[in-house]
């Protein structure tokens, strides 16, 4: 904690020129819609909670790279940046922790666990009618891009990251992610501009697996021009409200007032986690069907093998899908944000966290937290 409170104790507060930078994350990770412009996705009337009577006794072993041995969550708190951390079952929240001086009260930047949050739209788009077919090109939804080779690409290919157009997405500061970030953030064109500086083919779709934030833009890009209204209006409509969220969430637009579906979605930690035992429960709220069960099962699926990706996960439609296959899955965003989610036991647990790096090895170290809480909450019976 002390590399990120200054010499008062106090976290420094964050502005546009310094908020990604690890010294002021802690103030701009949870309220990055005060700092970059937002549009409100607007909650409905809000779903309780139950509480575990007792926090249950939770350990796990800590990978060997990082001194092995078995540790309890108390451990882990204090071995990690971690801003905010909610495990619940079905309907009952067991852990519920904030630190670093965080609170129910603040929303939680998503970075790239807002791409799966696309996708679950985009599901939805189909289902009403408004998208025809992921086999169309985008080029269809956006006929700017028409002749490009985002345009060319058909939907089923920007959802799995194979599109065959070449996106460099290493976070070094000079990567294309870097350009995309610049062009969709305050001082950037935005929109359509934001994607069209991409339009070198080097496979055809569906060839090639390669992690591309850009291919989430253009389905935000498709999915905005297919409602014919904002993508944070059509979320509120569709998922926020019927999943009972308590707080107003928001998503960073870019300067044409489109929303940048490639990250910064904003909520608080049990919306979070309402959103997650959505996805747990196969996309009903209740006796409702609010997403689509096909549609989840498709997102939820490794479309593309672990042995593709070279990621150990697999990869479904913008969704990390676990190694063995067993219907668990993950959102996950750079410097330790997380949404996992294992339906078979309707578990759900959300980390939020400031890490230091986009490549910090030590999210090894919440995957084996999530082992560890897995194993602590058996299996349903069928």
């Amino acid at each position: 904690m002390a590399f990120y409170a200054g010499p008062n104790g106090q976290f420094p507060r964050a502005d546009l020129r310094n908020w990604w930078l690890p010294a002021y994350s802690v103030d701009s990770f949870s309220r990055l819609d005060e700092i970059l412009p937002a549009h409100v996705v607007r909650r409905g009337e809000a779903s309780a909670w139950r509480r575990a009577a007792v926090e249950p006794a939770i350990t796990y072993t800590v990978p060997s790279q990082f001194g092995g041995g078995r540790l309890s969550l108390d451990a882990y708190l204090d071995r990690n940046p971690v801003t905010g951390l909610l495990i619940a079952v079905g309907d009952t929240v067991q852990v519920e922790r904030y630190r670093y001086g965080r609170t129910d009260a603040q929303r939680f930047t998503s970075f790239s666990m807002a791409k799966t949050i696309c996708a679950l739209l985009v599901g939805l788009a189909v289902a009403d009618g408004a998208i025809a077919s992921i086999d169309d090109p985008a080029e269809r939804y956006v006929p700017v891009l028409k002749g490009s080779e985002y345009g060319r690409t058909p939907l089923r290919h920007l959802l799995t990251m194979s599109s065959g157009v070449r996106f460099r997405e290493e976070y070094d500061g000079n990567d294309d992610v870097s350009r995309l970030a610049r062009a969709t953030m305050p001082g950037g064109a935005g929109g359509i501009a934001a994607v069209q500086q991409f339009n070198d083919r080097y496979a055809q779709p569906g060839e090639r697996w390669y992690y591309a934030s850009a291919e989430t833009e253009v389905l935000g890009l498709v999915l905005r021009a297919a409602i014919g209204r904002s993508i944070a209006d059509y979320l509120s409509e569709r998922v926020w409200r019927p999943i009972g969220a308590e707080s107003d969430a928001s998503w960073v637009v870019d300067a044409t007032g489109q929303e940048v579906t490639y990250a910064y979605f904003n909520a608080v930690l049990r919306d979070y986690a309402r959103l997650g035992r959505l996805l747990a429960d196969g996309g009903r709220v209740g006796d409702r069907q609010v997403v689509p069960a096909a549609w989840l099962a498709e997102m939820t699926r490794a479309q593309v093998s672990a042995a593709r990706t070279g990621r150990w996960y697999g990869y479904g439609f913008q969704t990390w899908i676990f190694p063995e296959n067993d219907g668990s899955f993950v959102l996950l965003g750079v410097r330790g944000q997380s949404l996992f989610v294992d339906p078979g036991r309707r578990l759900v647990m959300v980390h939020t966290a400031v890490r230091r790096d986009s490549r910090d090895p030590r999210v090894a170290e919440t995957l084996a937290l999530w082992r560890g809480v897995q194993a602590a909450f058996p299996r349903r019976r069928n």
